[in-house]
């Protein structure tokens, strides 16, 4: 019996060991096929072969992009338009010629000459904008938003948008199923009642499906009878609306576009719908033909992990590598990559005046530990960086060389870079730029200095370190 026993014993152990090594062997070969990132690779690698089930098993949860996959069945037969030449700017010696080529090439879309864009600060001038835009409606309304409560400000667009959907204009919305709440999303369930089409991005309760919970539409947009559009850094709740107090405020800036380019950001719109509820989104109500409004050169760049992988962040790239005088830039995170901020250093080193805007107190903690670790290097080699003052801004908005600007949602973390579903503009504008130069040295309040991160205790260096090691998930 003892000897049957210890048979069975090592039988087990080695149908376990075999298994184990086809599980590693299949892993290992799916992750040199699709992983791209070498210590993301080694990583899994290392992870399956020393516990092939656990490993095994983490890996198919949250190392297989299964969105992929997913939009290509939906949006790949969509056809690209071509590229345009570059656009013709202010640029009197032409060195941002090469960056409207180089985008062009990412985006496969043209640069729109014509187009007005207007600044909006905060839900004070934004929210009445927007609203005014919904109720003037007469063929279509798109709305897309990463947080949509369904507080006062919300209220107010749920009614506009029901007022809309009564008198006949084709109402869509799309809200995050994270960012407007996952288990609760009580603006998607107002929105429902009254039956305008609305549909929650990327929304599963099943377990199976919670890697989703980690891809995220933090998309902003509002296009209305396909002629204008808005778009910017503003959510949909109160603590936007700084007259009204709110007990945590948000400072923002949304930008109001009109002439050519708003095709594309109703195209974009357009292709997420389908992605979401399987309807396509076209005819004059959506696309009517376009006039220019203005004299700015503008053209969207969307970004997810899909077939938009990496857009926003390799654009960016593109503008540092061509910047002569300065970047400067203002965000709500500071998070990025070793690549970019090589990029930003090398900028430095050459003489291009690098200045970065972040908050006095973000709003969480643990990004401000991560982002103290991660900036040294960059101070070192010459770039600056300030804080804001207190409210918390979340506005997002670039300037390079005084005339070319990127305006959207997208944060400068690993996560808007390569999680999360955005959408920017470039614009090319003397004028804008201008403005939102005059924003950002407002907005500077006191330095970070490489003596501030240097008398940091070994504890407090340990903390910042360890979060870190987050990045990719922050």
């Amino acid at each position: 019996m003892t000897e049957l026993f210890e048979l069975l014993t090592r039988l087990r152990s080695e149908v376990e060991l075999a298994v184990g090594a086809i599980i590693a062997a299949i892993i290992t070969v799916h992750v040199l096929l699709t992983q791209r990132e070498v210590a993301a690779a080694v990583g899994w690698i290392g992870l399956v072969w020393y516990s092939p089930f656990v490993g095994g098993l983490t890996y198919v949860v949250l190392g297989v992009n299964r969105v992929r996959r997913r939009a290509r069945s939906v949006r790949g037969g969509r056809p690209a338009r071509p590229a345009h030449a570059p656009p013709a700017t202010a640029d009197d010696d032409g060195h941002l010629r090469p960056l409207g080529r180089g985008i062009g090439v990412i985006t496969g879309r043209p640069a729109e000459p014509g187009n007005s864009v207007d600044i909006l600060h905060n839900g004070d001038e934004a929210y009445p904008a927007m609203l005014a835009a919904i109720d003037g409606a007469q063929r279509s309304v798109g709305l897309s938003s990463y947080i949509m409560r369904a507080d006062v400000v919300g209220s107010r667009f749920i009614a506009a948008l029901q007022a809309a959907q009564s008198r006949g204009v084709q109402v869509r919305v799309i809200v995050d199923g994270v960012g407007s709440g996952w288990v609760l999303s009580p603006a998607y369930a107002r929105l429902r009642r009254v039956r305008v089409p609305v549909g929650r991005f990327m929304h599963s309760s099943m377990p199976w499906r919670m890697p989703f919970l980690n891809l995220r539409t933090h998309k902003k947009i509002l296009v209305v009878d396909g002629t204008m559009g808005f778009t910017g850094g503003i959510n949909i709740s109160d603590e936007n609306l700084l007259a009204a107090r709110p007990r945590h405020p948000v400072q923002d800036t949304h930008f109001r576009l009109r002439g050519p380019v708003v095709a594309q950001l109703v195209e974009a719109f357009a292709q997420d719908w389908s992605f979401l509820a399987g309807e396509e989104l076209d005819g004059a109500a959506w696309f009517p033909p376009l006039e220019r409004h203005g004299d700015a050169a503008a053209r969207v760049i969307t970004a997810g992990p899909d077939l938009d992988l990496d857009k926003i962040e390799f654009a960016v790239l593109q503008a540092i590598a061509c910047a002569r005088d300065s970047i400067r830039f203002m965000t709500p995170y500071f998070l990025p990559d070793r690549q970019m901020v090589t990029a930003l250093s090398l900028a430095a080193m050459r003489g291009v005046a690098v200045e970065v805007i972040v908050p006095e107190h973000g709003d969480h903690r643990v990004i401000d530990w991560a982002m103290r670790a991660n900036v040294g290097p960059l101070l070192k080699d010459g770039g600056r960086i300030w804080r804001s003052p207190p409210p918390f801004r979340h506005s997002k908005v670039l300037v390079v060389d005084g005339e070319w600007c990127l305006i959207g949602s997208s944060n400068w973390d690993m996560r808007s870079f390569r999680l999360n579903f955005e959408l920017c503009v470039e614009v090319y504008d003397r004028a804008l730029a201008a403005v939102l130069e005059a924003l950002m040295a407002q907005n500077r309040g006191r330095a970070v200095a490489t003596a501030d991160l240097e008398a940091r205790s070994l504890p407090v260096q340990l903390r910042d370190a360890g979060a870190r090691l987050l990045m990719p998930y922050l």
